[in-house]
């Protein structure tokens, strides 16, 4: 029976190339497999799946309002080799996205792998994240550490000089130059002074 699965961890931790091997692993095993990737991404000229070592693939752009089981629905009668869709950024799904991933892995049997962040760099949970946090029924971490050595958890925003960013929307696109992964103890250090209250509402 086909799963929904979320491989959550912090910035920079090999997500898109965990996503790319695991789809590379299923077409070497004569499956087909369906990439998606949000649209808010545009670093590229075209969208794709691109990781820090140099591999990519091209992928189907979603945003806020695609449909995901019209999607696969169409794409299967095309192609009924596929087998796996996998979903990049899932942490910019919304809940009705969420809901029509399970769609898809009971009503079409097909499974769905779903890499992302749990928190924005404030802390605050992605409304994706939260629901597969809730319902996926395989989750799993993919660990990095943080620059003190330790695991890291949290997304800290940088400036150009290198500090903690602590106010601005929740999405702003960006890699190494905008985000360094920490752990719980040097985020809360360096993103909030001594008399600034935290803002978490799961830490206050």
């Amino acid at each position: 029976m086909a799963k929904v699965y979320f491989y959550y961890s912090a910035m920079n931790a090999g997500k898109s190339t965990t996503l790319l091997q695991a789809s590379y692993n299923y077409i070497e095993r004569g499956m087909q497999t369906l990439l998606f990737a949000p649209k808010i991404d545009q670093r590229f000229e075209s969208t794709v799946i691109y990781s820090r070592i140099g591999l990519k693939q091209t992928a189907t752009p979603f945003d806020e309002e695609f449909h995901f089981f019209s999607c696969v629905q169409s794409s299967l009668e095309d192609n009924p080799q596929i087998r796996c869709i996998l979903i990049d950024e899932a942490h910019f799904l919304k809940k009705k996205q969420v809901e029509q991933l399970f769609q898809i892995a009971t009503d079409l049997g097909v499974a769905v792998l779903c890499y992302g962040l749990r928190s924005d760099f404030l802390g605050e949970p992605f409304e994706g994240s939260r629901y597969l946090l809730a319902w996926a029924e395989e989750i799993a971490e993919i660990k990095t550490i943080c620059t003190c050595s330790r695991k890291a958890t949290m997304n800290m925003r940088i400036d150009k000089e290198g500090k903690a960013v602590t106010i601005g929307s929740q999405i702003q696109i960006g890699g190494n130059e905008s985000y360094i992964s920490k752990c719980m103890r040097c985020f809360r250090k360096e993103v909030f002074s001594p008399k600034q209250e935290c803002p978490m509402r799961m830490l206050s």
